[in-house]
């Protein structure tokens, strides 16, 4: 990979970029005496790459239907160059369990009638 597609999410948040890697259907931002625990139902080892160009005004904005804090997640306006920082392996930590992704599903269906 050496470029990342015009409308690519990405994220200045190390940690939640390596949590995507893992390509997860579910994610969960919970924090902790002040620090972000972040869960989540990824299965696959992945790559974290990083943006190899400046970018300037207009090239990435806020997604607009994030379900995270802001700031986390941002949409690309145009194609960017991107360099490998190296694989990334699943933290099992980090994997929701069974019943966890089952109470959040619960939780979003009910939110989103």
């Amino acid at each position: 990979l050496t470029a990342i597609r015009k409308g690519s999410t990405i994220t200045q948040d190390r940690d939640l970029a390596r949590v995507f890697s893992h390509r997860p259907t579910l994610v969960s931002i919970s924090h902790d005496a002040g620090i972000d625990r972040i869960r989540h139902d990824g299965t696959v080892p992945g790559f974290l790459y990083r943006i190899a160009e400046d970018l300037r005004p207009g090239d990435v904005y806020p997604h607009p239907h994030s379900s995270m804090g802001a700031g986390k997640e941002w949409l690309t306006s145009r194609e960017l160059r991107v360099i490998l920082v190296g694989p990334t392996e699943i933290v099992e930590q980090e994997r929701l369990t069974q019943k966890e992704i089952e109470a959040l599903r619960t939780m979003l269906q009910m939110r989103d009638g």
